[in-house]
């Protein structure tokens, strides 16, 4: 008898067995040549990777990029009142985070409160 996930075949035929329900007791029957076998669908395969089993050329690129922080802020400033305390200039970037036929998204900070917002587009 073969057995693919759930599924029993018969071994003389190979049609699908009905009934499979995971009990090792039941005996099915096939319905085209009469065999009679177990019920195998109740086995359980549980696999086990670490992320060294499957290489990724771009996780050996990540661990190359460095990141230098210039101790400026680098997002430009917009006239635009603050939501939390008023202030009339804001820190801004944009990012595309829906579809390409959609508006960005504008993401907000104040330089004085910290406090951050966003808009979409």
């Amino acid at each position: 008898m073969s057995c693919i996930g759930s599924l029993v075949f018969c071994p003389d035929c190979g049609d699908l067995l009905d009934g499979a329900a995971g009990d090792e007791k039941a005996v099915l029957t096939c319905t085209i040549c009469g065999a009679q076998c177990k019920d195998t669908s109740s086995k359980v395969i549980v696999t086990q990777s670490k992320p060294t089993d499957f290489p990724s050329s771009l996780r050996v690129k990540r661990s190359d990029i460095q990141m230098v922080d210039s101790g400026l802020d680098a997002n430009p400033t917009i006239m635009h009142p603050c939501e939390n305390c008023g202030a009339e200039e804001v820190r801004f970037y944009t990012q595309q985070l829906r579809g390409a036929d959609e508006g960005t998204t504008v993401f907000y900070e104040c330089p004085q409160c910290r406090h951050k917002w966003n808009t979409n587009n």
